[in-house]
């Protein structure tokens, strides 16, 4: 049997812990970027080569497993979703593009990886992420999902002129109906996994931008150090209790 057929399922339970530390992932995202580019002064440009190197050498660590592994995978999400935040930045900031622009392309680009996956692979499920090639299409998608949440979010907030408080209840009420079209059999669980992977994105940093950004924007002005640094303690709380229980695996799931 080969290495590829040994492979376990490389994603985890679509649990509550999931969608918890999805969001704090995709806060971190947001805080983590502004505190590189702006409290440690390295720049759009510089920080997104260091972040784009980091995700390279994490998603590395993360193809050499061959089954479900918390923390690198959670690593690998936080990473994915700085990334995927500062690739909107660089669009909108250093190359003037319009954020109905990207909002749009993104859409667009994930809506072709998805059809690339269902084609190559029959499936679009992500109980059976299960080979490379699967997986591959897998962090693909979740990364365009962080690009495009960071721009439709934006969208919302910055360009509509709705800011950061308002924009979070809008996506959290999209969410719910998301979870009860889910709930009625009008979405598939498929559907609905990936429209809520997107648009826990922007209501993640929605949250972010309402706790870090100025009074004077709609913000509370609190450090992105520190909440950065506090959310990834609740993420790593969270990532050792699943490591430990196993909850979230599934072959774990299977047994009981």
């Amino acid at each position: 049997m080969d290495h590829q057929a040994r492979w376990l399922n490389k994603v985890p339970l679509v649990t509550a812990y999931f969608w918890i530390i999805k969001i704090l992932s995709t806060t971190v995202g947001e805080t983590g970027a502004d505190y590189l580019i702006f409290d440690l002064r390295f720049g759009l440009v510089l920080t997104s080569l260091i972040a784009a190197v980091a995700m390279a050498a994490i998603l590395a660590l993360q193809f050499r497993t061959d089954r479900y592994v918390p923390w690198t995978y959670w690593l690998a999400v936080v990473s994915l979703s700085i990334v995927g935040t500062l690739i909107t930045d660089n669009l909108t900031d250093n190359l003037g593009v319009s954020l109905y622009v990207s909002t749009a392309v993104f859409a667009a680009a994930l809506a072709t990886t998805f059809w690339l996956w269902f084609r190559a692979e029959g499936t679009l499920s992500i109980r059976a992420v299960n080979t490379p090639s699967r997986e591959a299409y897998y962090w693909a998608a979740i990364l365009l999902t962080f690009a495009l949440g960071t721009a439709a979010g934006d969208l919302i907030s910055e360009e509509m002129g709705l800011g950061y408080a308002l924009s979070g209840v809008i996506f959290a009420a999209a969410i719910a109906v998301v979870l009860a079209a889910f709930r009625f059999n009008v979405l598939s669980g498929v559907a609905a996994f990936w429209l809520a992977y997107v648009l826990t994105r922007p209501l993640g940093a929605s949250i972010g931008d309402f706790l870090t950004q100025p009074a004077r924007h709609g913000g509370l002005a609190l450090s992105t150090m520190t909440t950065s640094a506090a959310f990834l303690v609740v993420i790593a709380v969270l990532v050792a209790y699943l490591t430990l229980s196993g909850i979230d695996r599934e072959e774990r799931a299977a047994v009981r």
